[in-house]
């Protein structure tokens, strides 16, 4: 298998530029911190980025757990891949992660210098050290079920066309990890009950919610709650709405995955309308 190191200091933008330097070395296979990426999905590993100390977190970027490297070692055979781009901070780790992998040498190196500017560099690290970002180079959708809550953007990657003309052709994900200095967030269940409040409130045919529980765990928000509706109601194309709406509002104010939404019509009340 041809092994291509991709070298640089943490924080210098390597995740930003890998599927570039991936391409232009003749593959889509990439390691990252601790993920085996395929183009623009990941198809094996556990990111480092989940864990909650640093040490950890190198520790998993190292491939140092036996399940997790035999699980990233069998989906490479199993796709029969012919080149590797491997990310590290040294060479030392770029080669050992080959090593434990069982991938071969590391027969070619190419260093962030080699790939951005002295500029680039400076901004990326500043970056990081202010506002603790780190980028993992696929879209959101792939990475969101193990990163529920941790969000801060997404990244879109543009090619000039011609002149005022611009084509997407990729998009990568920021994210804040676990373990950053800058802290964790949370979101507390009676906040999330007020977004779900607020969304039902403004749905035709519901009266109100009877019942509500969230249960926040690492892999995304469980929900389930029970609704009054009002009578007349087509009652399985209003529960659909609900959890449609619901979803859409929790993801976009609050960046948490929802794993599973019950919703329960518990019971119907008459509404006195209006004559006109």
């Amino acid at each position: 298998m041809k092994v291509i190191g991709f070298i640089g200091p943490s924080g210098t933008g390597k995740s930003h530029r890998a599927s570039w330097v991936a391409r232009e070395h003749g593959t889509d296979y990439i390691i990252d911190d601790g993920l085996l990426i395929k183009g623009n999905q990941i198809i094996a590993g556990i990111s480092a980025k989940r864990e909650s100390t640093k040490i950890a977190s190198i520790k998993r970027a190292l491939f140092t757990d036996k399940k997790h490297t035999e699980d990233v070692v069998n989906t490479l055979r199993r796709y029969n891949t012919q080149a590797l781009l491997i990310i590290g901070t040294s060479d030392g780790m770029v080669e050992t992660i080959a090593d434990r992998l069982g991938v071969g040498p590391v027969t070619e190196k190419v260093f962030i210098t080699d790939v951005a500017s002295e500029y680039e560099i400076k901004q990326a690290l500043s970056t990081r050290r202010e506002q603790g970002k780190h980028v993992i180079p696929v879209p959101t959708f792939e990475i969101k079920k193990d990163f529920s809550g941790y969000f801060l953007d997404p990244l879109q990657i543009f090619r000039r066309k011609g002149k005022g003309s611009y084509q997407l052709v990729g998009e990568k994900s920021v994210v804040r990890p676990t373990f950053s200095y800058m802290g964790n967030y949370t979101i507390s269940d009676y906040t999330i009950y007020q977004i779900v409040e607020h969304v039902t409130s403004g749905i035709e045919g519901v009266s109100k919610i009877s019942r509500f529980r969230a249960e926040n765990r690492p892999d995304g928000i469980y929900i389930e709650m029970d609704l009054v509706l009002i009578y007349g109601c087509l009652i399985k194309q209003l529960l659909r709405e609900v959890q449609e709406k619901v979803s859409e509002q929790i993801v976009h104010l609050t960046a948490l995955n929802i794993k599973r939404m019950n919703v329960v019509a518990k019971s119907l009340v008459m509404e006195n309308k209006k004559q006109n």
